[in-house]
């Protein structure tokens, strides 16, 4: 797919819906090509944390701007929702802003599924539960009248009524081999996270994604790959730096997360961290150049599609010195 492309990643566990609505615009009239938002029934953080609604959202934010790509990254159609009302949701969105929408699907965490009171199961039935929802998505956006049996869901005549002349791409989230080789043969679009050891991707998730799209006879010019970058940009470092305490929840360690539903906990846990664990995944600098080199990884791994995460408290400034200093050079890189 021609062209690099640059997003941003509204930060909906950082900024109220109206707030995170006015960034998106801006972020459309500054030149950024996407906008892309998590779906999070909680924030990391308790204190000042926001988690709006994000299909709801995005049908503001589709109203609101006429040309950026928007769409969820990502949401999990396993727990909270029944995957026949994603289907609903994301035909309606498609439908309304065609050629604009994007649905980014993950297997979710257990800060934003497990406190609705359901049993949280392990990753290798995360990940089934994903395989059959994506199946249930596309036969709901092809046929009429479904009937289907699966492990996990059922559909007994079911119909999506206002479905888009052309289906909704559908981009999955990976960070292993074996999820990644499934997106490469069942999606249109990869979705992964920056920060990890460059040949991760090089050497084993980027090779998954080919084999997968291989297998079902596409090559990757066939995929959008995108990934998700976290970035502080500021004219001063050290504020740069104390940005990235904004994200200290993410900075704990896998096991300490995922034995965590609760928001207050999370900010109890990671309150002592320093700048050391939370800038440890942030491209963190004052200089464009550092920023655009730093991106310029991912290029060079073959990703065409890079958004951009910041945890600035002043998202309006961000999008705006991103937006001239750094958007124009990234630009050079596709």
């Amino acid at each position: 797919m021609p062209g690099l492309k640059v997003g941003y990643k509204a930060p909906s566990d950082q900024a109220d819906p109206r707030s995170l609505l006015a960034h998106g615009v801006l972020a459309e009239r500054l030149g950024f090509d996407s906008v892309f938002v998590s779906d999070h029934l909680q924030p990391a953080r308790h204190d000042g944390g926001h988690a709006p609604f994000a299909p709801g959202w995005l049908g503001a934010l589709g109203a609101s701007t006429q040309r950026v790509t928007i769409g969820t990254s990502v949401l999990t159609p396993t727990f909270r929702y029944h995957p026949a009302v994603v289907a609903q949701a994301f035909a309606t969105l498609g439908h309304l802003f065609p050629g604009r929408v994007v649905l980014g699907l993950g297997s979710g965490e257990a800060l934003n599924e497990a406190p609705l009171g359901g049993r949280w199961p392990d990753g290798r039935e995360r990940f089934a539960r994903l395989r059959e929802a994506v199946a249930v998505i596309r036969a709901l956006w092809t046929q009429d009248r479904v009937d289907y049996r699966g492990e996990y869901y059922r559909l007994e005549r079911a119909t999506v009524y206002d479905r888009p002349e052309t289906p909704v791409p559908i981009w999955l989230a990976s960070s292993g081999p074996g999820a990644t080789r499934f997106a490469g043969a069942h999606a249109d679009g990869w979705v992964t996270t920056s920060g990890k050891d460059p040949s991760l991707y090089r050497d084993t998730l980027v090779p998954a994604l080919a084999a997968g799209a291989a297998d079902a006879g596409r090559t990757l010019g066939d995929l959008d790959l995108m990934v998700e970058v976290k970035v502080s940009f500021d004219p001063d470092p050290q504020r740069a730096l104390e940005a990235t305490r904004a994200w200290a929840p993410l900075a704990l360690s896998p096991d300490q997360r995922a034995g965590t539903l609760d928001p207050v906990e999370l900010e109890r846990l990671a309150a002592d961290l320093g700048t050391d664990r939370t800038a440890r995944r942030v491209v963190v600098s004052s200089d464009p150049d550092e920023h655009v080199e730093r991106l310029r990884t991912y290029v060079d791994l073959g990703f065409t599609h890079l958004v951009v995460h910041s945890p600035d408290p002043d998202q309006a400034g961000f999008l705006e010195r991103y937006g001239r200093e750094v958007l124009p050079l990234l630009r050079g890189l596709g």
